[in-house]
């Protein structure tokens, strides 16, 4: 006899095309899988490795090197030898941006694989991986190439005979926390700034989805990158990236990755050596639906602001207020549009929404599910696991939200819609405010004076107006309360936290008749 959950899988499947009879095989296939110190791919001192897992299956895809604290320091010192004798800084910033444009290139020519690695490590479905985050990444590359040449001070008149003007230079050692939602694009965000300006960097990839960021590695030697000026380390963050992250000789901390975390790398660069730090952290992102707005496709860019990558994004709008005299229409909407994604495995054409990343995840958002129950939100649809094998989860939608719910406080990270009511406006900017976080919102109305009032009310890092996830390599991005992080990645604001301003002042000679 089928188990509860089996019934449950084998109804879903028929009724809504779950694609997950036997997993497809890849096209590509893991080759990187050491550690990338000072120029060279190398075993973890310790000789220790940890799997990581295809989220289809649960089976392992390859053992990767375990860097601890002493592969850590190892990095390190080849980063700062880089940085104070190595050529990476000296050279102008035509010629390390020529070194970034390589990168880029080379990229694109491996665009299939890069794409086939980041589906088969993190179970998001390859055309998301083709469509979004490899494009993206390499244009993120591209655009501070671009930059690598003008970065600059100014000229600045002052009393008395002296010249005096800034220079803009590097930090020094750059250590880099990346998480594994977006492992390939949030690589890029952190490493293009960093290595534009002239930084050499020891980045920490996500031990849950460490292998195009390996792959990178290899290109970006092959590009040029001189040895130790990207050094890269997969492993736990309580070994490796708290070892970075207090590391004595390390002059900023760039982290992504949950508020809770983020507390703790603070904690660390300050009690180390006060090192800089930027975090870009959580998210409970409010999605305000006004009456007046085109309710169609108010729907789906509510659906395509939460269940994206499976709901595991920072910016997901997975506050959705709607108001009152359009709710049960939204809901009824929202729910029939939950129902018909297609849910399988992720290398499959028609897959819409592949598996969570890990069981860790999937656990988290089922027990999230039953919080939300128990407070008294009204489960519309999904809210249970698919099958038994792999991390799938239903599209999920909860109506009837209120403000002291649980699933309205607390970040998900999963594919957990939740939609609550309001009436005013005053009530409802308020109501979007009332929380730690800051990183996004988004705003849904046919009316210049609403929109105009709710931009300006409503506090966010990143406001989407009459759309959402619309994001683009010039746009700077981060949180605009504590809860979110401080600090931009994205844009020319990304190179101010990559680099110290230096203010000279000159004396100049006396007779000089035209001072």
């Amino acid at each position: 006899m089928l188990s509860t959950a089996c019934k449950r899988f084998a109804s879903f499947k028929a009724v809504r095309g779950l694609h997950n009879a036997a997993p497809i095989k890849p096209s590509h296939h893991p080759r990187i899988t050491q550690l990338l110190i000072d120029g060279k791919f190398t075993d973890a001192v310790s000789g220790k490795t940890f799997q990581t897992i295809d989220p289809r299956t649960e089976e392992t895809i390859v053992e990767v090197a375990a860097a601890d604290k002493e592969d850590v320091n190892l990095a390190v010192n080849a980063a700062r030898k880089a940085f104070e004798t190595g050529p990476w800084r000296k050279m102008s910033g035509r010629e390390r941006g020529k070194i970034l444009y390589r990168l880029a290139d080379l990229m694109e020519a491996h665009k299939e694989e890069l794409a086939v690695l980041e589906t088969l490590d993190n179970g998001k479905p390859l055309s998301l991986s083709r469509n979004s985050d490899v494009p993206l990444a390499i244009d993120h590359y591209r655009y501070f190439a671009g930059w690598a040449d003008k970065i600059h001070g100014q000229t600045i008149p002052v009393d008395g005979p002296f010249f005096a003007y800034t220079l803009r230079e590097p930090v020094g050692v750059v250590g880099q926390i990346i998480p594994w939602n977006f492992p390939l694009l949030m690589q890029a965000w952190k490493l293009g700034p960093a290595l534009a300006a002239g930084n050499t960097v020891v980045m920490k990839l996500a031990e849950q989805t460490p292998l195009t960021g390996l792959r990178v590695g290899e290109l970006a030697l092959e590009a040029g990158m001189p040895p130790g000026v990207l050094n890269l380390v997969a492993g736990m963050g309580e070994t490796a990236g708290a070892a970075l992250c207090s590391h004595m000789d390390v002059d900023k901390i760039a982290f992504t990755g949950s508020t809770e975390v983020g507390h703790m790398v603070m904690k660390a660069a300050a009690e180390s050596n006060m090192k800089k730090v930027t975090l870009e952290l959580g998210g409970k992102s409010p999605f305000i639906i006004c009456e007046d707005a085109d309710i169609d496709r108010a729907v789906s860019d509510a659906h395509h602001a939460l269940f994206m990558n499976h709901g595991q994004c920072c910016v997901a709008g997975s506050r959705l207020f709607v108001h009152d005299n359009i709710y049960d229409e939204f809901v009824e909407k929202s729910v029939k549009l939950a129902k018909k994604k297609r849910v399988g495995d992720p290398f499959h054409p028609d897959s819409e929404q592949g598996p969570q990343v890990s069981q860790e995840q999937l656990d988290r958002i089922l027990r999230y599910v039953g919080i939300g129950q128990e407070e008294g939100a009204s489960l519309q649809t999904g809210g249970a696991r698919l099958g038994t094998k792999g991390y799938f989860m239903e599209p999920t939608v909860f109506a009837e939200v209120e403000d002291h719910h649980t699933i309205a406080k607390e970040e998900i990270f999963g594919p957990v819609m939740s939609i609550i009511r309001w009436k005013t406006l005053e009530e409802v900017a308020f109501r979007a405010n009332n929380t730690t976080y800051g990183l996004a919102a988004g705003i849904w109305s046919s009316s210049a004076n609403t929109l105009q009032y709710l931009s300006r009310a409503v506090k966010a890092g990143t406001l989407f107006v009459n759309c959402y996830n619309v994001f683009d390599a010039s746009l700077p991005f981060g949180g605009a309360r504590p809860g979110s992080g401080q600090g931009r990645d994205k844009g020319e604001a990304a190179l101010s936290h990559y680099t110290e301003l230096k203010t000279v002042i000159q004396r100049l000679p006396r007779n000089n008749p035209y001072l």
